[in-house]
């Protein structure tokens, strides 16, 4: 089953102390199973982003001693700032990652808002999917007032808070309010223009965000606004759905930025706001200088970016992920203000942290490793290997097939090839680890006890599974490795010439990979009991390698017939 995980993203109002907001950041870590993501300070919003991820219980727990640390060391009283906020931990919204719904994620934002009224007498309001009245949904109306209007705020029938005190005493003056949600993965992202009127920057704001600006007679800005038949402001769209925007100066980079909150990155993406972002800035006379991202923003946001601007540079998507991010980067500017680092800003690369795999280690280490005492990474993890780097020869003659002067028409053509070429690419890395995990498996299975007859149908019973698992993950290999000979077939016939011997260099790995992990299926398929389970496994592969030998003689003959 798979585990449930939720990321919470408390604000606090402190982004200047380093000493206060590292002993608030850090005490989520006192909780066991809570892993620290990401701090990310704002010296002139006074505001602290910081991100944290565990089981929801443990996420609950980790919260509440955040949210009770920060009203003992932030004092809202003496609070300023260029970002809105009504409290110590201003909002502290919980995001589903895996194994769990936003349903039952807003189950636990209840779960904490209740603690934190009760146990630290600071008024909580519920936002998002956690909100019990529609008008509690959207979070400007709770914070609306801010912290300088929350004596009227709280005195106010139709504001009470969810839980907590209703009136405001000297404790809710330091502690302020805090609102807690649950909503769906949000990008906090700004972008940086090259000017200094927050006005201006106001005004591309509005043209962008889905709730426009106000339609106003006269005057777009100072002009009496226009109202419907019910006494209702008249609003004009903004262009984009799901995205809420202001403009403002950052005093310590010296420039107006529009800080945007992505609400739905699968409705307005990053990349897309920040095109749009330019085109209106252009429109104003203004530039676009680069983008910042506030928090981490996850995998897939990145990717979808860099192949956005590889399309409009007519370049191959078929490359690997580093070079994705990296074109990513440069294209939206992250590193405009400060240095990106893709591991400290991408969730998967940072909940991955320490895990070290045999793919992750260099060519000399790798080679160190399978050279010795341990029996693995063997012959069967060796196999994938050489399937690797045999379909990555095919990818790359795809990629400069793409790139060559006067094939610019059939860049999409080739990029498609490569981005075949790297699926299957990724798919035999997966399986470098993977043998070697499927051995340790068996390994695991003989050392489990015998010392009674159930213990023994237990520990026959995990050798068993563990070697028909064995047998399949060399198959696997097999059947992949044979797949991707297309690649290399294709770019012998279509793709540049002058690469005809890289391609045919990326066959004969493929062959050596589906004859080495043929090897593997043999001699696992002879352990296994169950011998139909077994003929199975063995007549699939038997197919499959007739099938390559095949592929190998067309593309030898082929190959000798051009050169």
């Amino acid at each position: 089953m798979q585990k449930q995980l939720i990321e919470c993203v408390p604000n606090i109002s402190e982004g200047r102390d380093l000493v206060k907001i590292n002993e608030i950041a850090k005490i989520v870590e006192t909780i066991d199973g809570i892993k620290l993501l990401d701090v990310d300070p704002g010296a002139a919003t006074n505001r602290t982003v910081i991100t944290f991820v565990g089981e929801p219980d443990q996420v609950v727990d980790a919260a509440f001693l955040l949210i009770q640390k920060a009203a003992q060391l932030i004092d809202m009283s003496k609070h300023t700032g260029e970002h809105p906020r009504f409290g110590a931990t201003d909002v502290c919204p919980m995001v589903p990652i895996s194994g769990i719904t936003l349903e039952e994620t807003a189950t636990y934002a209840h779960k904490l808002g209740e603690r934190v009224g009760k146990q630290l007498n600071i008024p909580v309001y519920l936002y998002e999917n956690a909100a019990q009245e529609d008008k509690r949904v959207n979070l400007a109306n709770c914070r609306a007032g801010e912290y300088e209007g929350l004596p009227k705020k709280l005195s106010d029938p139709e504001w009470k808070p969810d839980f907590g005190p209703a009136e405001y005493s000297d404790n809710v003056a330091t502690t302020g309010v805090t609102a807690i949600s649950a909503r769906d993965f949000l990008v906090a992202y700004n972008v940086n223009l090259n000017t200094t009127s927050t006005r201006r920057a106001n005004a591309i704001a509005f043209d962008i965000r889905e709730a426009g600006r106000f339609k106003r007679e006269g005057n777009a800005i100072t002009g009496k606004k226009i109202l419907d038949a019910n006494g209702e402001a008249i609003r004009v769209p903004g262009k984009l759905k799901a995205v809420k925007g202001i403009g403002w100066y950052i005093d310590e980079y010296g420039i107006a930025q529009i800080s945007y909150n992505l609400t739905n990155i699968s409705i307005t993406s990053m990349h897309v706001a920040f095109d749009e972002t330019c085109k209106a800035a252009d429109s104003r006379g203004l530039r676009v200088t680069g983008s910042e991202l506030i928090g981490l923003i996850p995998l897939k946001a990145m990717l979808d970016a860099g192949d956005y601007f590889l399309k409009k540079q007519n370049r191959s998507l078929g490359i690997s992920e580093a070079e994705k991010i990296k074109i990513a980067v440069k294209s939206l500017g992250l590193d405009d203000l400060k240095p990106f680092n893709p591991n400290e800003k991408i969730i998967e690369y940072v909940l991955k942290g320490e895990t070290k795999q045999l793919i992750d280690l260099t060519l000399s280490d790798f080679a160190e490793e399978t050279a010795g005492e341990s029996m693995a990474p063997g012959g069967g993890s060796i196999s994938a290997y050489v399937g690797t780097l045999g379909v990555s020869l095919g990818t790359m003659v795809a990629n400069l097939s793409g790139h060559k002067a006067g094939w610019d028409d059939r860049w999409e053509e080739f990029s498609n090839w490569a981005v075949k070429g790297q699926v299957y690419k990724n798919k035999l890395l997966a399986l470098v680890d993977e043998d070697t995990n499927a051995f340790n498996k068996i390994i695991d299975g003989f050392r489990m006890p015998k010392s009674s007859d159930q213990e023994k149908e237990d520990r026959a019973n995990a050798i068993e599974a563990a070697t028909i698992y064995a047998t399949e993950v060399p198959l696997m290999v097999m059947e992949t490795a044979c797949d991707s000979i297309e690649v290399m077939m294709a770019m012998a016939k279509i793709g540049l010439q002058n690469s005809l011997s890289d391609a045919g260099v990326g066959a004969l790995c493929a062959r050596t990979a589906v004859y080495g992990a043929y090897f593997n299926v043999r001699i696992n398929a002879k352990d296994i009991k169950d011998r139909t389970a077994a003929d199975a496994l063995l007549g699939r592969a038997k197919t499959t390698f007739d099938k390559t030998i095949a592929l190998e003689n067309e593309m030898i003959d082929y190959i000798n017939e051009k050169i």
